[in-house]
């Protein structure tokens, strides 16, 4: 598997979408050094995640975590939620991820497939992968409208840092197809 900056920026963006641990704020500043050269957008965007961490303690940032994302969460992190709902469209959609990951030997392992963090871990496995249409569809017609309708709940002034990690990954999805079409 070809292993490259765009899919460890995946890799990086997993990471902080996960639960809260030791290693966040490096993660994070291993992310905003990556991103700072080629999208400075997404960059100035992860810098108010940064900001955040830099604000609260681990034990504050997990409070954050859990109320933005798992316990009556104000934002799903699901991408099937986000594009269906709880409806059987995402029941189906979350069978074609699970077949897609069992292709490339990929597992969700304890998390459901549609979970943000597991699709990008997916995405950020292998470049050659990452262009074929599924992907490409998974990523425009997937990430892309689920993070925009993620990022809507927070509201422009949100002071949850967490609002700053989704812009910023957004920022990068919707920048990155083109640049990995025009080096591939």
């Amino acid at each position: 598997m070809l292993k490259d900056s765009i899919g460890i920026l995946y890799d990086l963006f997993a990471d902080l979408l996960a639960y809260p641990a030791m290693s966040i704020t490096q993660k994070a500043e291993e992310c905003l050094s990556q991103l700072q050269e080629s999208q400075p957008d997404a960059a100035s965007a992860l810098e108010k995640f940064l900001h955040g961490l830099g604000q609260h303690p681990l034990a504050k940032m997990q409070e954050l975590y859990t109320t933005t994302f798992d316990m009556q969460p104000v934002c799903y992190p699901y991408l099937g939620y986000q594009l269906f709902g709880e409806s059987y469209k995402r029941g189906a959609f979350m069978a074609q991820l699970n077949e897609a990951y069992h292709t490339i030997g990929y597992s969700a392992v304890q998390e459901l497939p549609d979970h943000v963090a597991i699709v990008l871990r997916y995405l950020g496995l292998d470049a050659t992968n990452r262009q074929n249409d599924f992907c490409q569809a998974l990523i425009n017609e997937g990430l892309n409208p689920a993070m925009e309708k993620m990022l809507k709940v927070f509201g422009e002034g949100s002071e949850n840092p967490y609002f700053g990690l989704l812009s910023a990954l957004h920022l990068f999805l919707v920048h990155t197809p083109e640049k990995e079409l025009s080096h591939g």
